[in-house]
């Protein structure tokens, strides 16, 4: 039979990602108790009064179709939310598109301004996502490697230099996944004074922004000068409220912006879930829920100092402090290994379930990702083991 499988198909790449997590899960189902250092998802339940009003909206029956942009109490909200945390004001009837998770969102931006012939730049290591979504519509991807001696450093000459009559976008993720950086002010206004001189749009995957420590300070590209109107904003529920599996995110740009990505929407799911939606116009507001989400997020703070100072002690180790999101890269070629072999070599022999950094792409051969999303007691088991571990492969 001739080969059925589209062009776009054909030019996406497995992820390593979940090679990792499928590996893990077999171990588990063998008996083993593996350490989840690879899955970038909270351990944390999703905050109390969320679920209740998710619950009653089904008992009210808010279980059939919605508006294809979403709720309007819930845009809404999403745009307090933004006018909050980046002073930027944006309609809510046509500047903000609720879709069915960050991962469609990101689909619903790539498919809607990406095509053949368009060049696409993207700062690496960087979600997997971005890469595979660009080479789906036949554009080419352009990384540019960020320096791990630098932490990750935005750099916009590196990005200057890779601009070409053909380029279209640069796509950011900030905090990123998975060096853990944040990317200062004064970085982030010089690319987007390069996207204002070249028109390009930004796509700014901004899923972790209420994860920064150490007195970072997060900044959406939107809220710098020139940007509303060639900015377009990812965002979603899933790390900042422990819901990743309910799959709601959503998109905020200006509204010839909007336009496009909601046809795409419109053929892809038509709507996000009604009563999710419901339930989050009815408790996102609420005291309980902020509270909840502080404690996880000062949780995630104290898991971040503990894996760091285990991560010290152990020779041959080498962390990136992170001050961002919930990951650390680690530089591990004092060992002899490269990352891959290394977390392979690991999870096989430990049961500790870590990401080569390889498959964010980038200058990361040598380093793995570590998620401390996981629980407290995981996260001592872990360095415990991930500790025996690099002292066997020097003895």
């Amino acid at each position: 039979m001739r080969n059925m499988v589209s062009q776009g198909a054909q030019r996406l790449e497995p992820s390593l990602i979940r090679t990792v997590l499928d590996r893990a899960a077999a171990l588990r189902a063998e008996g083993h108790n593996v350490i989840p250092f690879s899955a970038g998802e909270p351990n944390f339940n999703t905050p109390s009064p969320i679920k209740a009003a998710a619950q009653k909206a089904i008992e009210e029956n808010y279980t059939h179709y919605t508006s294809n942009r979403g709720l309007p109490g819930l845009r809404a909200i999403i745009a307090k939310m933004m006018e909050r945390t980046t002073g930027m004001s944006y309609d809510p009837e046509t500047e903000i598109l609720v879709t069915s998770s960050g991962a469609e969102a990101l689909n619903n931006a790539i498919h809607a301004f990406v095509g053949e012939g368009d060049e696409v730049i993207i700062p690496t290591p960087a979600f997997v996502s971005y890469k595979n979504l660009v080479k789906f519509t036949g554009a080419t991807v352009v990384e540019v490697p960020l320096s791990p001696k630098e932490c990750f450093r935005l750099d916009a000459k590196a990005i200057e230099a890779k601009i070409t009559p053909k380029s279209k976008m640069i796509i950011l993720n900030n905090p990123n996944n998975p060096s853990g950086a944040v990317y200062t002010r004064e970085d982030l206004e010089a690319v987007a004074k390069l996207a204002v001189e070249h028109d390009l749009l930004v796509l700014s995957d901004e899923m972790y922004s209420r994860l920064v420590y150490d007195g970072a300070e997060f900044v959406s590209v939107t809220s710098l000068p020139g940007m509303r109107e060639r900015a377009i904003v990812v965002s979603g529920f899933s790390k900042s409220y422990a819901m990743t599996g309910w799959r709601l995110g959503y998109l905020i740009a200006d509204k010839a912006l909007i336009a496009p990505m909601l046809k795409v929407h419109q053929y892809s799911t038509t709507c996000s879930p009604t009563f999710i939606q419901k339930g989050l116009v009815d408790s996102l507001e609420d005291p309980q829920t902020e509270k909840e989400v502080q404690d996880m997020l000062a949780a995630f703070a104290q898991r971040r100092q503990t894996i760091l100072a285990g991560l010290e002690q152990i020779p041959g180790l080498t962390p990136i402090t992170p001050r961002g999101a919930f990951y650390v890269t680690v530089d591990v070629s004092a060992t002899g290994m490269n990352g891959m072999d290394f977390a392979n070599k690991l999870l096989e022999e430990k049961f500790v379930a870590t990401v080569p950094a390889i498959a964010f792409d980038g200058d990361t051969a040598n380093l793995i990702r570590i998620s401390y999303a996981a629980s407290d007691e995981d996260i001592q088991e872990g360095l415990k083991r991930l500790n025996a571990f690099v002292k066997g492969l020097k003895g």
